[in-house]
């Protein structure tokens, strides 16, 4: 390749006198990337088979590899000269190209499950800050411009990003392909799960109470609740529905969409395996949750959950004080659940009153720069499965925690405003 190009430049560029002593190549040069090795007796076979001098020679074989080659003295680059792409030799993958597919992801599972299809086919890019969850985010102009610059945007979709509606409108970008993973998936009814856990709210005569909430919580999260993705068997068909997407978008990456798809399809078919057999002895049993993350989880391993605020954001009631503290004592529940970000606060005094421990259950709304990945959404599930039987047998399985959390201070997020 890097004689193919250099044989186009020397019909390009004009011829120019070099003194042979003067060229500044090292006798052999290597590659800090690929390994690639050029002895001096290659180099003049080189110049013997091109009309430009020595000086051009190393410009473009300068330009032709990653890193460039040693110390090699060559006039200033033009300024319309480019680097031809340079292909890993283990992936393929090219590095820092263009023509890669542009992915955008909107929070962390999206990116994991998108991840997990791609490999090194595509570029993907979240949206939110990992620390930041869609409940607390505020769009930028730059994340604006992040859109405006992307082939395809996988959401989750069930009202999880309303934020995306006017950035895709002022992104302006004809060409955008959205991905809603939660396509075909069937789906919980908001006021379904509001009215469930806050029946104890409506008496006769205040059923307009009842009717205020039920219409604040669709507010927040649409009609359907929107936490699919806490559900391996809902994760199996948001990831089918992606590798789908792109392969769309993408025909020529059909294979390795799809085989990427397939190995991380069964990696969650087995975690979903594990999780039945963990949690089977305690069908039927409720826990008590922060916010209201866990309704497919729960449906899906015969389990039932009751939670103190419908977002992370929202105030919790006395009613909504009272009706966790009648849980508890109705369950012999052990454990309140709380979330990384959110919950430990208001959990607290409960907990203190109640005698029962506090531990958490992550949704992976946010998390750490290596949240992304796709293993973490396994290993972080087998952890929520843990956490979850210490609430019901109050007994401590021998817990660990994912070697990529980082064991800084968790970072809050910010509501701001955004203009445009």
């Amino acid at each position: 390749m890097i004689l193919t190009e250099t044989s186009t430049l020397a019909h390009q560029a004009p011829q120019t006198e070099t003194d042979p002593t003067d060229s500044g190549c090292q006798a052999q040069s290597t590659d800090l990337k690929t390994g690639l090795q050029l002895d001096a007796g290659m180099i003049h076979r080189m110049i013997s088979r091109s009309s430009i001098g020595v000086a051009s020679i190393c410009t473009k074989l300068t330009l032709g590899i990653a890193l460039g080659l040693g110390s090699c003295a060559t006039p200033p680059s033009t300024p319309g000269s480019e680097s031809p792409q340079v292909q890993s030799p283990t992936t393929g993958a090219t590095s820092a190209t263009t023509d890669q597919l542009q992915i955008v992801t909107t929070f962390v599972p999206m990116s994991q499950f998108t991840k997990a299809v791609v490999g090194d086919r595509a570029e993907v890019t979240q949206l939110l800050p990992t620390n930041v969850g869609p409940h607390d985010y505020q769009a930028k102009p730059e994340d604006v411009q992040k859109l405006a610059n992307a082939d395809v945007l996988v959401q989750n979709g069930l009202g999880m990003e309303e934020f995306l509606e006017d950035m895709v409108e002022n992104a302006e970008n004809d060409q955008l392909t959205v991905i809603d993973s939660s396509q075909g998936i069937p789906t919980i009814a908001t006021k379904t799960i509001v009215g469930e856990t806050h029946e104890s709210e409506t008496h006769e005569g205040e059923t307009h109470e009842g009717e205020t909430h039920e219409t604040e919580a669709e507010h927040e999260h649409g009609e359907f609740n929107p936490h699919i993705w806490l559900d391996p068997k809902l994760a199996i068909q948001q990831v089918e529905t992606i590798r789908d997407g792109l392969i769309a978008v993408d025909p020529e990456g059909q294979e390795i969409y799809t085989a990427n798809a397939a190995a991380y399809i069964q990696k969650l078919r087995d975690l979903d395996a594990e999780t039945t057999k963990r949690l089977q002895p305690y069908g039927g049993k409720t826990f008590v949750a922060f916010h209201d993350f866990a309704p497919y989880f729960a449906q899906s391993y015969n389990l039932k959950v009751t939670f103190l605020v419908d977002v992370p954001e929202e105030n919790p009631s006395p009613d909504d004080v009272k009706r966790v503290m009648d849980t508890v004592q109705g369950t012999n529940l052990k454990t309140l659940l709380t979330e990384p970000q959110t919950g430990e606060d208001a959990f607290a005094s409960l907990a203190k009153d109640l005698q029962v421990k506090v531990s958490t259950f992550d949704p992976m709304e946010t998390g750490s720069a290596e949240a992304i990945q796709p293993d973490y959404y396994l290993t972080t599930m087998r952890q929520n499965v843990t956490t979850l039987l210490t609430a019901f047998t109050g007994q401590s399985p021998q817990s660990f925690r994912p070697v990529w959390l980082p064991q800084s201070a968790i970072v809050l997020p910010q509501r701001v405003r955004v203009r445009f």
